[in-house]
């Protein structure tokens, strides 16, 4: 169920909603200086935006507890999750549709999220066929704020010598994503995690492309945001 547009919060507070929401999910908690280093602004600022969450006239949007971090609230739980649908859909809209390469739409979507309308949200999801996922394999909450499940094992979790399809890639820096292009480490290719050496050392893989099966080396840090969809029976939790 959408929100009452009488309730819509600021540019800002969407940002700050959206990533408190990536860091529960990826870190567990959102602290003060999270925030701040992914917002790129000074904690003091940040300590203001969370009292403001906290006290909004139309009820909390996030809970501070001292020391532990800020949770988001139902309310901010639905806020962040409509801007991530609209982000994620403009990035798929943008890549699909519009040819913009996977590194360039993140830029694109930041932008482009906080004005969409409901009306064009939904034409665009209509034209996508209603997708689920990104051009990164992100998951697109749905219309009604529930995030479709994924059911990806990271490639540094397989067996030596098994592998499968990447289904997301977790870090998206423009850098990164065109270095993944280069080794032809993109959405849907077929990848075998081969080697890595020891002490955090060097991941080798095997990728199955247009050109041929090429081997490639990347980092231990890098290998560890793939994720790929493979069958439960293929998990290593010893190589993880």
């Amino acid at each position: 169920m959408k929100r009452p547009t009488a309730f819509r919060e600021s540019t800002a507070e969407q940002d700050y909603l959206k990533q408190i929401y990536l860091l529960q999910e990826n870190v567990g908690r959102a602290t003060t200086q999270m925030l701040a280093d992914r917002l790129g602004v000074k904690p003091p600022s940040v300590t203001a935006m969370i009292k403001r969450l906290a006290e909004d006239e139309n009820g909390p949007l996030v809970e501070h507890t001292p020391y532990r971090g800020v949770e988001l609230t139902d309310r901010g739980m639905a806020v962040a999750l409509e801007m991530l649908r609209h982000h994620r859909l403009i990035e798929l809209f943008l890549s699909e549709l519009l040819g913009v390469p996977w590194d360039r739409v993140h830029e694109e979507a930041e932008r482009l999220e906080h004005v969409l309308s409901e009306d064009l949200e939904d034409r665009i999801a209509a034209k996508l066929g209603n997708p689920t996922i990104d051009p990164h394999g992100d998951p697109i909450p749905s219309r009604e704020g529930v995030m479709p499940p994924q059911e990806l094992a990271r490639l540094t979790a397989l067996p030596f010598g098994s592998g499968g399809t990447i289904g997301r890639i977790e870090q998206q820096e423009q850098a990164v994503l065109q270095y993944l292009e280069s080794l032809g480490l993109v959405l849907n290719a077929s990848v075998t995690l081969e080697e890595i050496a020891p002490f955090g050392g060097v991941v080798s893989v095997r990728v199955d492309g247009p050109e041929g099966k090429r081997r490639q080396a990347i980092g231990l840090e890098l290998a560890n945001r793939i994720m790929v969809h493979t069958s439960p029976a293929d998990l290593d939790v010893e190589n993880a």
